[in-house]
């Protein structure tokens, strides 16, 4: 899958390049913008080339021709400068960065301006974001952004209306450490905003049992879904979103189903039943990083970082629960079976709303 993306963003690439160069045929130009972005240690600058159809049409200019004049760009210089700072952003982990534009000039033969950029203050980055949406009135706009690092292209994305921003990770140690707090960070908000798999884990933990048999019972789960989160973020093996939510689905309505006959079959299997029904949630977990997108150059520190988040935030949901629980098994017992067949077929229905949910 991953293969395919990169495969179909280097010929979007190509054509945009090809069109670009091209004569123009008619009065709208290939809808395009290119911002180059280029980081050393001591400084962040680039181009960004507008193409001037676009720039007439936002300026008000009635002849996007007249701005293959060097004299007349000059003159537009401070509005196109307005324009393209309320339109393009910077970020430098998470703080936004000032720029100015220091150079203009028409390229004919390309009917387009270059715009020379630099930011003030050069930060030591980790992370770099930029947000862009140039032209709004054109929803088939896009900005092909290329990052360079010491001299080297590093990346290649597209900008666009339903994309408007991209995260870029440098190849330094503060680099690697941002890597590691955006993507664990990101684990942390999966699970905090997944109430499947927090019910799934719930279901695990509502029999009970000793440290060694809960610890056990998650690790199992965490090896089920580290495998197939892996091999899903790579693109190794990526079932369809339609069969693994039903899944998902099902893996809960189990559990549930299963607490209620440990008791007549005197056999506690859960540790089974979380490693395998792990290898079906590494998948769901794998569509959350596919939308977020992992960095070409850190992909084994990212994949480790939010398996580190997902780590992090079953472990709070296991210490709540089974703390919770064992108190109320060793002063009330009574209650606590109670709460066992309540929750296992709260498990249950939830499982099985999903499920049709999800199918339908």
């Amino acid at each position: 899958m991953r293969s395919v993306a990169i495969i179909w963003r280097r010929a979007a690439w190509l054509v945009a390049v090809m069109l670009a160069s091209a004569p123009a045929v008619s009065a709208h130009p290939a809808p395009f913008s290119y911002l180059d972005i280029r980081l050393s240690p001591s400084a962040i600058a680039g181009t960004l080339t507008l193409h001037d159809f676009d720039i007439a049409h936002e300026l008000a200019i009635a002849d996007a021709a007249t701005l293959g004049d060097a004299a007349v760009v000059a003159r537009h210089a401070a509005a196109l400068e307005a324009l393209v700072r309320a339109r393009v952003v910077l970020e430098a982990d998470g703080r936004t960065l000032a720029w100015d534009i220091v150079g203009a000039r028409p390229l004919v033969d390309r009917s387009a301006v270059e715009l020379t950029w630099r930011v003030r203050d050069t930060p030591a980055v980790g992370r770099l974001t930029a947000r862009a949406a140039l032209f709004p009135y054109d929803p088939n706009h896009q900005t092909f952004v290329n990052l360079y690092e010491n001299g080297s292209l590093v990346r290649q994305e597209i900008l666009s209306s339903t994309r408007d921003r991209v995260d870029f990770f440098t190849g330094t140690r503060q680099g690697a450490l941002a890597v590691f707090k955006t993507y664990t960070a990101s684990g942390i908000h999966h699970i905090a905003i997944g109430p499947d798999h927090i019910l799934f884990v719930v279901g695990l933990l509502l029999l009970g049992g000793t440290v060694r048999r809960l610890l056990l019972i998650i690790s199992a789960f965490t090896l089920g879904h580290s495998i197939t989160l892996s091999l899903a973020a790579l693109g190794i093996v990526t079932p369809p979103a339609h069969v693994i939510e039903p899944a998902i689905a099902l893996s809960i309505v189990y559990v549930g189903a299963d607490n209620l006959l440990v008791g007549s079959k005197g056999r506690d299997a859960r540790a089974w039943v979380a490693l395998f029904f792990g290898l079906v949630h590494g998948f769901g977990f794998a569509s959350v990083l596919r939308e977020t997108g992992l960095p070409p150059r850190a992909l084994g520190l990212s994949l480790f970082s939010f398996n580190v988040g997902v780590e992090i935030g079953q472990a709070l949901i296991v210490v709540i629960v089974a703390s919770v629980l064992g108190a109320i098994r060793a002063h009330r017992p009574a209650v606590a079976r109670t709460i066992v067949v309540a929750g296992s077929l709260v498990v249950i229905a939830a499982g099985a709303y999903w499920f049709i949910e999800r199918v339908l």
